[in-house]
């Protein structure tokens, strides 16, 4: 069984070597309200230090799932 939630970016930082991302719950319009129920805060920090870093700007949702290797059934909440 898969856990999705819902992120959005709070905050890129360069760091000379890398960039730092922060992503935090995204509650705009209702979303994660299911995940919120039981897991009210979360947050991803990522080093990201190839060209991928430029997906990832202020403010941006993304959508995060989280996939057992040995459940690969995928349940959205």
């Amino acid at each position: 069984m898969s856990v999705t939630a819902k992120f959005k970016v709070n905050r890129v930082s360069d760091m000379g070597w890398g960039t730092e991302v922060e992503l935090t719950p995204d509650y705009a319009t209702g979303r994660n309200s299911e995940w919120a129920a039981a897991t009210p805060a979360g947050m991803i920090r990522l080093t990201i230090k190839s060209e991928a870093r430029h997906h990832f700007t202020d403010g941006r949702p993304f959508t995060v799932t989280f996939t057992p290797e040995d459940e690969p059934e995928t349940v959205e909440v």
